[in-house]
């Protein structure tokens, strides 16, 4: 952790103010003699004074009264309340935070309550310094069409906003689609939605969250969308849920002037998403299950300059897919490095639009992932898929172990350019002179054969990676892996971290793969 303290006398107050980042936080926060401490309990009353004798009944009233610097201690108990937070901390006073009482378990339950628009059980308008940390959040269900219930929900501009350490699950849009209109059938756990411009929402943390059992329609587990500037994404449980797990999204028309309508400088690390699917969710069609294998556990569409590095994304429908859903549109400047990426239905990492009308994929780097048997419903799809207008994209230093159909790299579309694949790790556990790429819409079979005529991975190897225990998932390295200093030191790589949080350059190169 970086830390700078000052010491500041404000006539005869002594306050220190601290500013750092730890764990991925993005931390602004100050202490005083003079900082308030409120309490909330379910039996209590708004009439009282606030103290922990004489608490408050509902988290509105104290967020209508609540000064920077404050803490809003709530104790265990159900509250069948929404909570709007629309005054701000400050830099100088500190945050404003909500937090459970230590080791009292503070639910907020959306059973009964109405959902109005796109509405969230807890919300956060236009407004700075807030933290929310440690609420179980539930229950917010709605059976209307165009009403959009979100657990967390942050809007407008505003910055340094902590969402930390919630249980956030059952929150649901359970509405029939109609025909095949997706439309009015969406939810999201927490959802993050910068509105404004030029006023961004920046220095967001979203760290320690468990969301699970969410029923999504066409939308999101975890979003950022808009004019979001500068956050961290970090240490998340994301599972169970029929869409998508962690999207960024750019170009939506969720930011009044395009200019500043991408999410951007952020930061997705240490996450772990599994379970993540669509075929049961009938927003992709009616019938269950419905075979769509379209929901992906790490989703860039339209984001830009951010780094996705060290999750895991297992058994969902597509590991990590970096995208741009909209025609003449780039996802750009996208780092995926030392993530664990295995066992997913339809390919481990997509790249470029799913069809021709969509957009691209540009300048983006896939470097030193585990890339492990994903497309287990076996339809070609392979371990790295690159769709419609992918350009100057870097490949290298992953490991690629396909599973029995022996695919690789599958690329049916020919406008794909600039692109380098090279210093990469391959291996099947079925007949090796089978195994395929297409690129450009050739198939090629046979490694020498694929690489003769691609010109790609000249200094790549086929070889056993020699995982410690790959019927347990368990992919760190044997000593004896080929894997091991066969990697490029590219600058982008040896100050960083592997999986494990270790050094990623210990000898004279790094390894191949997300194990250092």
């Amino acid at each position: 952790m970086q830390i700078k303290s000052k010491l500041l006398i404000l006539g005869m107050v002594v306050v220190t103010v601290t500013v750092g980042i730890m764990s991925g936080q993005l931390l602004a926060t100050s202490t005083s003699a003079a900082t308030p401490t409120y309490y909330v309990d379910s039996k209590g009353n708004d009439g009282n004074a606030g103290t922990q004798k004489s608490p408050w009944r509902t988290l509105q009233h104290a967020a209508d009264v609540a000064k920077p610097g404050s803490t809003v201690y709530v104790r265990g108990g159900v509250y069948k309340q929404k909570l709007k937070i629309s005054r701000s901390g400050s830099a100088r006073g500190g945050s404003i935070t909500f937090t459970n009482f230590p080791k009292e378990r503070a639910i907020i339950d959306g059973s009964g309550l109405s959902v109005t628009g796109q509405q969230g059980i807890v919300e956060i308008e236009d407004a700075s310094y807030i933290t929310i940390k440690g609420f179980e959040i539930r229950n917010f269900i709605t059976t209307k069409k165009d009403q959009l219930p979100i657990g967390i929900y942050v809007h407008g501009s505003g910055s340094y906003i902590n969402i930390l350490n919630n249980k956030v699950h059952d929150i649901k849009n359970t509405v029939a689609p109609t025909g095949r209109d997706l439309l009015g059938r969406d939810a999201h756990g927490i959802a993050v939605y910068g509105t404004d411009a030029p006023a961004s929402i920046h220095h967001v943390t979203i760290e320690g969250n468990e969301l699970y059992k969410l029923v999504l329609g066409s939308s999101e587990s975890l979003v950022l969308n808009g004019n979001v500037d500068t956050f961290s994404v970090t240490n998340n449980l994301i599972h169970d849920n029929d869409n998508i797990g962690i999207d960024l999204i750019g170009f939506e028309g969720i930011s009044p002037h395009p200019s500043y309508d991408q999410v951007r400088n952020g930061l997705v690390s240490g996450n772990r998403i599994y379970n993540i699917t669509s075929n049961f969710n009938p927003s992709y069609g009616k019938s269950l299950p419905n075979n769509s294998n379209a929901a992906v556990g790490i989703y860039v569409d339209g984001g830009r300059d951010s780094v996705i590095e060290r999750n895991y994304s297992y058994k969902n429908d597509i590991g990590i897919e970096i995208a741009s859903e909209n025609t003449g549109k780039s996802t750009t400047d996208i780092t995926v490095r030392s993530n664990i990426i295995y066992n997913n239905r339809y390919t481990g990492i997509a790249m470029g639009g799913y069809d021709s009308e969509r957009g691209a994929t540009v300048n983006c780097k896939i470097i030193n992932n585990t890339i492990y048997q994903n497309n287990s419903m076996n339809d070609g799809s392979g371990q790295i898929l690159l769709q419609h207008d992918t350009k100057n994209n870097l490949i290298t230093n992953n490991i690629i172990f396909a599973d029995s159909s022996n695919v690789f790299i599958y690329n049916e579309y020919s406008k794909n350019s600039g692109n380098v694949v090279d210093y990469n790790l391959y291996y099947a556990p079925g007949d090796v002179s089978k195994a395929t790429w297409t690129w450009k819409n050739k198939e090629y079979v046979g490694f020498n054969a694929y690489k003769t005529s691609t010109g790609n991975d000249g200094h790549s190897i086929f070889a056993d990676p020699r995982f410690v225990n790959q019927a347990t998932n368990n992919f760190h390295l044997k000593a004896a892996s080929a894997a091991i200093d066969a990697g490029r030191s590219y600058n982008l790589i040896i100050k960083t971290l592997d999986i494990d949080g270790q050094a990623r350059l210990q000898g004279v190169s790094v390894n191949i793969g997300a194990d250092e």
